[in-house]
């Protein structure tokens, strides 16, 4: 073996991730682009909008909930070893809108919906139905990929608003029935150390996932390979990928919006 073989080795891999990236943002570039050119197919976009949104609702506010009520005890448990027990209500909130709840929405989201429309669009390119959508004048990325862009993008945001208020008030039910806070000072708290901002950022973020998450559904979908296990190598590609993307992407954006 040459000594350069384990270097060609990692640049291989590199300009095949280099390569994929490419891939990715022309595919996204190319649906973008359909959005302004009609047709626009409606029935598809609501028929996404309530797979994406309504019913990824129910495991959203399960996470938001179970997760405001362990921040609520875990930042308990370290500010009461500085006496600053009363900072619980404020960085429940922070913390909640700010990232876990945009990030944990987008993972599940993720979860749910990128292998969804992976699994579903790689089934219909392996039943040749993608075929005959092109048989009819139909294209493609038109009708599978641009409504579920759309929707995802539109869906994501508010159900990472309706995530931040269920994780509100996760911390409040724990901060009330378990930790001894009086119900109106909890309240004052949250109110009066969240700013607007805050609640935007998280907003911002969830549609970027959002984003994220359906253009990866798609790219993984639509490059599915043959039979049974090229579908679920794709499906496990769109979700692997959509999450690594929405971390990254969550930094990127937090250092956008906060960074002094």
């Amino acid at each position: 073996m040459s000594a350069t073989t384990p270097i060609a080795a990692i640049g291989r891999s590199v300009l095949g991730a280099l390569a994929l990236i490419g891939r990715i943002a022309r595919f996204a570039a190319d649906t973008l682009s359909h959005a302004v050119r009609p047709p626009f197919y409606w029935r598809e976009f609501g028929h996404a909008l309530v797979q994406i949104g309504w019913l990824s609702l129910p495991v959203v506010g399960l996470t938001a909930l179970f997760t405001g009520g362990a921040l609520a005890l875990q930042i308990y448990a370290g500010g009461s070893r500085f006496n600053a027990e009363a900072v619980v209500p404020s960085i429940v909130a922070i913390g909640m809108v700010r990232e876990l709840g945009p990030v944990l929405g987008g993972l599940m989201v993720a979860a749910r919906v990128a292998s969804s429309i992976a699994a579903e669009i790689g089934t219909m390119k392996v039943t040749e139905q993608i075929d005959a959508l092109v048989t009819l004048s139909t294209h493609p990325m038109k009708y599978l990929t641009l409504p579920r862009v759309l929707a995802a993008t539109l869906a994501v945001p508010i159900l990472v608003g309706v995530g931040d208020a269920i994780g509100i008030m996760g911390g409040y039910m724990v901060g009330v029935t378990r930790l001894g806070f009086n119900p109106g000072t909890y309240l004052n708290n949250t109110v009066d150390f969240l700013e607007a901002w805050d609640v935007v950022s998280g907003l911002v973020k969830g549609a970027a996932f959002g984003f994220i998450v359906a253009v990866m559904g798609c790219f993984h979908g639509m490059h599915s390979g043959r039979g049974a296990q090229g579908v679920g190598r794709a499906t496990k590609s769109a979700v692997v990928s959509a999450s690594i993307l929405i971390l990254a992407a969550n930094y990127l954006l937090t250092e956008l919006f906060f960074s002094a």
